[in-house]
Formats: C-alpha cells, sequence, structure tokens
C-alpha cells in the first residue's frame, strides 16, 4: 500500500472533516506538523476540537487555526503564548478542557493502547476532578480519566521509510509518538523518506502500523523558542 502524498493537501483530502476531534503532535514550537496544519487551514474544516499540548503562537502552529475561527475547542495543558487564544476564551468564543500535562499524555497513550479509562491521583480536590469518578485504592482518592481517541492525529517526524517506521530526532519526539498511535487515522509530516529496510530496526521509534498516510515537508521553518530578559538599567 502507498503511503506517501504527493502534498499536504493531497494526505488531508477525504480524511479531516467538520466537527472532528483531532490530535496534534509538538510542543510548543517543537516538533510541530507545519505544513500539516497550513494545509488544514487551507481545507476550510471547522468546528475541531483539537487535542495539542498548546495551542501554538499568534500567527504561527494551531495559532493559524485560531485566527481562521476553525477551533471551537482545545484539550491542552498549556495556552500561555497565545493572545488569541486568550481573547477568544475570556470573550467565551473558545472552549476550553485544561488539562494536566502528565495526565493528557497518558489519555492519549491509553487511548493508542486501547485503554478506555485510568485512575490517577492528579487533579484531586481540583476544578479537574470535577464530575469524574472518585475511587479510594489503598487508602489514597484517586481520579478517573477517559482515553482519548481522536479521528485524525496530525504528527511531525524526522524520517519515514516508504511502509511508514518512524524516527523522530531529539525533543521533537515528545508528543508525537502517542498523538500517531492514538489516532484513528495518523498522517504524518517528515523531513527525509527513505527505502522500506534502511533504517536500522533498533532505530524505529514508532512503527508503520500506526501510520497511514506520509508527506514530505524537507525544508520546514522549525521556529525556535528563545528566552530573552530585560537588562537592568547600568547594568
Amino acid at each position: 500500500m502507498n503511503k506517501i502524498y504527493p502534498s499536504a493537501a493531497a494526505a488531508l483530502q477525504g480524511v479531516v472533516a467538520d466537527g472532528q476531534l483531532m490530535a496534534v503532535g509538538g510542543f510548543g514550537l517543537c516538533g510541530i506538523p507545519e505544513a500539516l496544519i497550513d494545509a488544514l487551514r487551507d481545507s476550510g474544516v471547522k468546528n475541531l476540537t483539537v487535542i495539542s499540548n498548546n495551542a501554538g503562537v499568534d500567527g504561527f502552529g494551531l495559532g493559524k487555526l485560531l485566527d481562521t475561527r476553525q477551533i471551537k475547542k482545545m484539550i491542552s495543558s498549556y495556552v500561555g503564548e497565545n493572545k488569541e487564544f486568550e481573547r477568544q476564551y475570556l470573550a467565551g468564543e473558545l472552549e476550553l478542557e485544561f488539562t494536566p500535562q502528565g495526565t493528557l499524555a497518558e489519555k492519549l497513550r491509553a487511548g493508542g493502547a486501547g485503554i478506555p479509562a485510568f485512575f490517577t491521583k492528579t487533579g484531586v480536590g481540583t476544578l479537574v476532578a470535577e464530575g469524574k469518578e472518585l475511587r479510594e485504592f489503598d487508602g489514597e482518592t484517586y481520579v478517573m480519566e477517559r482515553s482519548l481517541v481522536p479521528a485524525v492525529s496530525l504528527v511531525k517526524a524526522h524520517r519515514a521509510d516508504k511502509s511508514g517506521n518512524l524516527q523522530f530526532r531529539y525533543t521533537a519526539r515528545n508528543f508525537n509518538p502517542a498523538v500517531a498511535m492514538a489516532g484513528k487515522v495518523c498522517v504524518v509530516e517528515v523531513e527525509e523518506i527513505v527505502e522500506t529496510g534502511d533504517i536500522h530496526p533498533d532505530q524505529i521509534h514508532l512503527p508503520g502500523i500506526y501510520v497511514h498516510r506520509i508527506v514530505h515537508n524537507a525544508s520546514p521553518e522549525k521556529r525556535i523558542e528563545k528566552r530573552t530578559i530585560t537588562e537592568k538599567a547600568g547594568g
């Protein structure tokens, strides 16, 4: 089966639709599927519920989909770098399901493993636990969290072979493997495509069984978040 598509737009054709639950890999600006996000914006689909550790920044990453009002709800753990996100949320124009970062990762991992729910101590006694089942184990209270199984996952990897076996680079590995495993359909953007067998089995980070479509993006922008400080007067 040919998993390689000629463009990001072609890779999303017939896969994305209005009102979907969708997951997008990446952490901050690291390891985000830039070309697929652009193609998703250009597709015009709307009323999306998007699972992602954060929501990009203004005008980049998922921030582009907020600008075009294609996202109705975010399931995220950190959203502090996007003023448009803040504006929409405070105005009641965007729903937000805040999820602790480790819990979010486990919800995706569990979804990919076929586990419908799990118990965690994280969030007990806070807003996170409101409306959820609580249970006691060994004298400690735990909250039940449902796993996440998005209709579509958009993922960034460094290298793929033609069977869809993936390699990630450094911290770009972050949420991407869990997002890929959780999705019913997984579309992956990669910088390199090699022949099947060219990646040593011990160097495969995610097997191709989880990957349905691949698109080549040889030159992503790869923005870098940089720490900036204000110099003290007279310093």
